[in-house]
């Protein structure tokens, strides 16, 4: 994908996820409540980053949920986004605490060597250009800086997750479809997911050799487990349902040290 075509994919992704800002903190599994969801997610994040404060570059910070969670740990973070809409949100909840920039995360243009640590959460699976992506990302971490990912399968369901989403099907005859909810098998979703190179699926195993041929090394792979039984805490049927969908993972790596 190249040229006019890529072009009008990503504003294709520009569009679905703007027109999706005003109402997608409504949507399960994107909002991170204070209790043992945001423990969850703040555990997960400081095994990898560290004691603070850490310089921290967040690509697609969506409405600032994550945002939340990394100014908890008491990091220094620069948020961008290439939805004014979605950084609007972002904006109005943390104001003055974050650096916040329009931008495109495959191609940030933030200086070489600035950052201690990127952190992305449902950023890769949509990336029209990985390798490029994965290329600025190594060249604006500093020597020994960290790339933490938090991603899924969006495109096949487990064994168990076909069940599950039988069991939805079911429970949506008797309570009706949620509006706020467009997963991977929704109209619009699922016409950009087609068009990514990711879109038959990403997997730690497809994605640790991009990674590795970008430079980076160290690489971890981590339980979405704490985070997805902290999501069922206090959740209805279908919410719980879903967070037994997908694979979903999480995966560090880091910049040699020797490098700069």
């Amino acid at each position: 994908m190249s040229g006019s075509g890529n072009y009008d994919l990503k504003e294709d992704i520009r569009d679905y996820w703007s027109r999706r800002a005003a109402t997608f903190d409504l949507a399960f599994g994107h909002r991170i409540p204070r209790g043992p969801e945001h423990d969850a997610w703040a555990a997960a994040i400081g095994a990898v980053l560290g004691p603070p404060p850490q310089t921290v570059l967040e690509l697609a910070c969506g409405t600032g949920e994550i945002t939340d969670v990394l100014l908890s740990l008491g990091h220094a973070v620069t948020a961008l986004d290439f939805s004014e809409a979605m950084l609007a949100t972002a904006r109005a909840k943390h104001r003055d605490r974050v650096r916040f920039r329009l931008a495109d995360a495959e191609r940030t243009m933030e200086p070489d060597a600035a950052y201690d640590a990127v952190v992305c959460r449902h950023l890769v699976w949509t990336l029209t250009a990985p390798e490029a992506a994965f290329a600025d990302w190594f060249r604006l971490l500093k020597p020994g800086g960290v790339l933490l990912v938090f991603d899924g399968d969006w495109a096949r369901p487990t064994p168990l997750g076909r069940l599950a989403a039988t069991a939805i099907s079911l429970v949506e005859r008797v309570i009706g479809h949620d509006p706020h909810y467009d997963g991977a098998m929704g109209e619009r979703h699922g016409a950009i997911m087609r068009r990514l190179p990711f879109g038959a699926g990403l997997t730690v195993e497809r994605l640790v050799p991009m990674l590795d041929a970008a430079g980076f090394e160290g690489f971890e792979e981590r339980s979405h487990v704490p985070i997805a039984a902290a999501q069922r805490k206090g959740a209805d049927l279908r919410n719980r349902l879903r967070t037994r969908l997908y694979r979903r993972f999480v995966l560090s790596c880091r910049k040699p040290s020797g490098n700069g």
